[in-house]
């Protein structure tokens, strides 16, 4: 049976850049012939355990396996929307004893790199197994083609080394 990959695009900001790392990441997946879905939090309503957010829950987060988080730097840290989706959730049955890979970016120098760390220490505390190459983005919005995809080579280096990793993991 094959496990169920899902990346999560940590924000709720619309045309982000955090969505088209999460594509890059699908298509970087894709070409190992492995299966996975974005799960995007833009349009989506976090002010309580919603209906929209018990389906998500149960059809998206549930099922998968290996949770890749692409987690945008919010005032040094990782968005506020990011951390409601996990307190929302039924964190023993959603997230318990899963294997997550984290991304950083930030259009700064350090590719929040202290928000991977908060990041890590929260799915540590629910008992999630965090791979430990985090990939920290830095100036993210420079790194982009004409076509939404990563074009500087040694990221795109960095993301496949990566993902080889968290296949293998």
């Amino acid at each position: 049976m094959e496990e169920r990959y899902i990346i999560i695009s940590g924000t709720n900001r619309r045309d982000s850049n955090t969505r088209r790392v999460a594509h890059q990441y699908q298509d970087t997946l894709t070409e190992r012939n492995i299966t996975s879905e974005i799960v995007t939090l833009e349009g989506m309503d976090l002010s309580a355990h919603t209906p929209e957010f018990e389906v998500m829950e149960k059809q998206k987060l549930l099922p998968a396996k290996k949770i890749i988080f692409i987690a945008p730097e919010y005032n040094g840290s990782i968005p506020g929307v990011l951390k409601t989706m996990l307190d929302l959730s039924d964190y023993k049955r959603t997230w318990q004893w899963k294997k997550a890979l984290l991304v950083g970016i930030s259009t700064g120098r350090s590719g929040n790199v202290r928000g991977l760390d908060h990041l890590t220490s929260i799915l540590n505390y629910m008992k999630v197994v965090v791979h430990p190459n985090k990939l920290p983005i830095s100036s993210v919005h420079k790194l982009f083609n004409g076509k939404h995809a990563i074009e500087d080579s040694e990221t795109v280096i960095a993301i496949n080394i990566q993902i080889d990793e968290f296949i293998k993991f």
